[in-house]
């Protein structure tokens, strides 16, 4: 058995290399590796594991390939290029039977895990992990069976052993390793989210403690003011000044509180049909202006539950943001569809697009995206009534190609199922 002893030895050296990395990156600075960076980590553990074979006779190589390759195709989206390193690699040790042998089992995997790649990274973490393995055994198969092509009968069956045994073990432990991690990290970066969220919640009551007392005041002034010794033009000029100035400052109030401490007034059913037409009806002065042109794709049916003003307003400041990415003009579309359970609405917009950070950062306390034009608050508001109507927004964008906002809300007899339920469950 020195095909499975060797292959043990070399995975446990891959288990120590690979809790080294994880160590440095927990250490470093950055929270996200590059995928150049990931790469090139694939690429010395391909060689490392090639270069460190087992080959008692000159047309095999025994190795763990399989296990670097199989988690930078499925994780990565490399698979094409792992593909064509190995044979390029394997190239390098001889043009032999072996070569022959790895140039038909990886050049049409090349091709299939370029297809299969965007519908792996859309699956559930489970889901991954038992293809991966699942990946690792058939891939094992193919590799021992090639030693029939080989004149070496004495040790196949040590051969077929470790490589069926070996690299799915250690597909699978590094595959579920990878996903706790990513879990980790997202719970972590929940975490830090909800922390700042919290500190948001503690300022925006402070501010609206603070600042509405003067408002108040203010307000009277401007009534006593009416009475005084101005003439009437005079005092309906700087009333008119000083009352828009108020509003405005309420407005921001209002939004810091909205967003602090999302509350829906007045719960009822909403036809999202005709209230996403009412928003656009508002907006289309704006969209004309910019020469956007908006289209509709409305599902003839579909209601939620939720607060008609809080939901115009959070569809309001989405749609006036996709018209101002557009200042040359541009197609702004808005459509829903319905299911049993669910309503879901697609604002797709053909404007500059964000960059990955940017998307990140998207509905963060004081960020936005137009910079010092901009307060932040409109973005922070959308997400907050969309989280108060238990809803969900997802979000697509690239730079130059527009943006799409994916939002989905209970449907109405959902809601209502889900209000009954937790009555029960409190009785």
């Amino acid at each position: 058995m020195e095909i499975t002893k060797h292959f043990l030895y070399n995975f446990s050296l891959l288990i120590f290399f690979l809790f080294i990395c994880l160590i440095l990156f927990e250490r470093s600075r950055k929270p996200v590796i590059s995928k150049f960076t990931l790469s090139l980590l694939f690429v010395l553990l391909l060689w490392t594991s090639i270069q460190f074979s087992y080959h008692p006779v000159a047309d095999a190589r025994f190795d763990l390939r399989l296990i670097p390759y199989v988690i930078g195709s499925l994780y990565l989206g490399i698979g094409p290029f792992l593909s064509g390193f190995i044979i390029i690699l394997r190239g390098f040790y001889g043009i032999d039977y072996g070569l022959l042998l790895t140039t038909l089992l990886y050049a049409p995997l090349a091709f299939l895990l370029w297809r299969i790649n965007p519908w792996i990274s859309k699956q559930k973490p489970k889901r991954r992990i038992i293809f991966a393995v699942s990946m690792g055994v058939i891939l094992g198969l193919l590799s021992a069976g090639g030693m029939e092509f080989i004149n070496s009968p004495s040790f196949w069956f040590d051969a077929f052993f470790a490589y069926v045994i070996i690299p799915p073990l250690g597909i699978g432990i590094i595959s579920y390793s990878i996903e706790f991690i990513r879990k980790n990290f997202e719970m972590k970066h929940q975490l830090i989210k909800a922390e700042k969220l919290h500190a948001v919640e503690q300022m925006g009551a402070a501010i609206s403690h603070e600042i509405r007392n003067p408002l108040t005041a203010a307000m009277g002034f401007v009534q006593l003011l009416q009475s005084g010794h101005h003439t009437r033009k005079q005092q309906n000029d700087y009333l008119s000044i000083i009352k828009e100035e108020l509003k405005a400052a309420e407005r921001v109030i209002q939004d810091y509180l909205t967003f602090a401490k999302p509350s829906l007034v007045s719960i009822e059913e909403l036809n999202v049909k005709k209230e996403l037409q009412h928003v656009i009806n508002i907006l289309h002065p704006i969209a004309n202006q910019n020469s956007v042109e908006i289209s509709t794709d409305f599902s003839v049916v579909g209601s939620i539950q939720g607060d008609r003003q809080k939901f115009r307003q959070a569809f309001i400041n989405v749609l006036k943001n996709a018209v101002e990415s557009m200042p040359n003009g541009g197609y702004l579309k808005v459509g829903t569809d319905f299911s049993q359970n669910h309503i879901s609405i697609q604002v797709k917009d053909t404007g500059v697009g964000m960059t990955k950070e940017v998307l990140e950062r998207l509905g963060e306390p004081y960020y936005s995206t137009k910079g010092s034009q901009g307060t932040g608050l409109g973005m922070m508001v959308v997400y907050s009534i969309v989280r108060a109507m238990n809803g969900t927004i997802k979000v697509q964008s690239e730079v130059g190609n527009g943006t799409t906002f994916q939002f989905s809300f209970p449907s109405f007899k959902a809601a209502l199922k889900n209000e009954s339920l937790k009555k029960v469950d409190s009785i």
